[in-house]
């Protein structure tokens, strides 16, 4: 049966202009995205991606101006009968970020081998800089037009 899986994702931009991502590996398969995740049932947009940031960095986060809803169809790269709707917010941190930052992409150390041994993904968190950041600094569809957008916006 047919369904929609709504996806909330945050745009962390620093006072230098680096955008934060999040690399992840998935069954195998290496993605570079927006950090946030799933709605849960019973839960509005903007508190998911609080919840999303909390778990995946442990970070307190405000949630600001509203950037992009999907506004074409999308189907899961996971589950071939979802209809994928993504919602990307701007965020600022409230505290300093407490997960280490790696430079390079796909730089996972042993515990996060250790969680995708056991869950089947892990992640990492890096920054780009706004001058070389563009779509293709972006895995997923969605994102890549949401990159363009935000090179746009922010270079004006």
């Amino acid at each position: 049966m047919a369904q929609f899986n709504v996806r909330v994702y945050g745009i962390l931009l620093t006072p230098e202009r680096d955008i934060l991502v999040a690399d992840e590996l998935i069954r195998g398969k290496f993605y570079t995205k927006f950090p946030g995740g799933g709605l849960e049932f019973g839960e509005g947009t903007r508190d998911c991606l609080k919840r999303e940031f909390k778990e995946e960095m442990d970070l307190e986060v405000r949630v600001t101006d509203h950037l992009y809803t999907t506004d074409f169809f999308q189907m899961s790269a996971f589950k071939p009968e979802d209809q994928i709707i993504s919602i990307y917010y701007f965020v600022e941190a409230l505290e300093p970020i407490k997960v280490p930052i790696r430079s390079t992409e796909f730089e996972f150390d042993d515990a996060q081998m250790a969680i995708y041994k056991e869950r089947g993904e892990t992640e990492t968190f890096r920054y780009i800089s706004l001058d070389k950041f563009s779509a293709d600094s972006v895995t997923l569809p969605i994102d890549k037009v949401v990159a363009n957008m935000l090179k746009q916006q922010l270079s004006q």
